[in-house]
C-alpha cells in the first residue's frame, strides 16, 4: 500500500490543514484524493482551486469516499459540526487535530465502535519536516491503522505519546514552532543592527537552528556537552550566553511552555 491509495477528508481547512493538505500533496498524494468542507464555501473553493483538491458542502459529501476524516476544526467546535454525522464517521477512521480532545472524549461522543485517534501537527508539515504527536490510546485497527501510519509518515516525524503528555508535548512542538521563529527573527535583528542584510541573516539563522537541531539528535552527545564544546574560557559565546542569562531568556522560555499548556482545553 502507498500513500496514493489513501483517500483523505479534511472536516475543517484552516492553516493545519492546508499545511497537512500541501504536504500529502508534496510526498505524493494525488489531489483528487482529498476533499475538504469548511465553514466558509467560498474561502474553501478558493483555497481547493490553488491546491487542486475538491471542495466539498458538507462533513458527510467530504467524509463519504474518503478512507481517513481528518477532522481540523477548533476544538469547541468539534461536537456541534460531527454531531449529525456520526453514522457515516462509524464506517471512517476518525484522526482528529484538536487539541485537548483526546481518546476518552471521542469514546464518548462517537458512536460505538468507530476507529479513531488524535494527533497533534505542527505546521512544518507543509514540508514533510513536521512533528507529529500520536496519543497512544487509539481504536485504529488493520488495514485503517496501516493507512493512518503512512499517511503520518509521509508529513514527517511522528513520536508515540502518553495521553497525559500531548498537551505538554504540543507547547513544545506545536507552539514551540512559533518559539523557534521569534528566535530566528529576533537574532536576524541583532545581525542587521551589527550591518548584515537581513535575508542573509535569516537564512544563517534558519541554518545554524536545523544544525543544532541535528547535532542533538545525531551526535550522541548530552546538551551540556555540546554547549561546552561551543564556550571557549573568555570567548565571545559565552559572552553572548552570558546577556541572554542576564535578560531571563531561560525563564521566559519556561514560561512560554508554561502558558500554551494552561491554556490547553484540557486545563480550563
Amino acid at each position: 500500500m502507498e500513500l496514493k491509495d489513501i483517500r483523505v477528508g479534511f472536516v475543517g481547512f484552516g492553516n493545519m490543514a492546508k499545511a497537512m493538505a500541501r504536504g500529502m500533496i508534496r510526498a505524493g498524494m494525488p489531489c483528487k484524493n482529498i476533499t475538504a468542507c469548511a465553514r466558509s464555501w467560498d474561502k474553501l473553493v478558493i483555497n481547493s482551486e490553488e491546491m487542486g483538491i475538491i471542495p466539498c458542502r458538507d462533513v458527510y459529501e467530504a467524509s463519504y469516499y474518503s478512507d481517513l476524516v481528518i477532522v481540523a476544526v477548533k476544538p469547541y467546535q468539534v461536537e456541534t459540526v460531527l454531531e449529525e454525522h456520526k453514522e457515516v464517521l462509524n464506517e471512517k477512521a476518525v484522526i482528529s487535530v484538536a487539541s485537548g480532545l483526546g481518546f476518552e472524549w471521542y469514546e464518548n461522543f462517537l458512536e460505538e465502535n468507530t476507529q479513531h485517534l488524535t494527533i497533534l501537527p505542527n505546521t512544518a508539515v507543509e514540508i514533510g519536516k513536521g512533528v507529529i504527536l500520536r496519543e497512544r490510546t487509539h481504536s485504529l485497527q488493520g488495514e485503517i491503522a496501516a493507512k493512518a501510519d503512512i499517511l503520518l509518515n509521509s508529513l514527517g516525524y511522528v513520536e508515540e505519546v502518553d495521553d497525559d503528555l500531548m498537551n505538554v508535548g504540543s507547547a513544545i512542538t506545536g507552539c514551540g514552532i512559533n518559539f523557534a521563529y521569534m528566535f530566528v527573527d529576533s537574532i536576524a535583528d541583532g545581525a542587521v543592527k551589527m550591518g548584515m542584510p537581513k535575508p542573509l541573516a535569516y537564512r544563517l539563522a534558519a541554518e545554524m537552528i536545523k544544525g543544532a537541531g541535528e547535532m542533538v539528535l545525531i551526535s550522541g552527545r548530552h546538551i551540556g556537552q555540546l554547549r561546552d564544546e561551543v564556550c571557549s574560557p573568555g570567548g565571545t559565546t559565552i559572552k553572548g550566553v552570558a546577556a541572554l542569562e542576564e535578560a531571563g531568556f531561560r525563564s521566559a522560555v519556561i514560561k512560554a511552555v508554561e502558558a500554551a499548556m494552561t491554556l490547553s482545553p484540557q486545563k480550563d
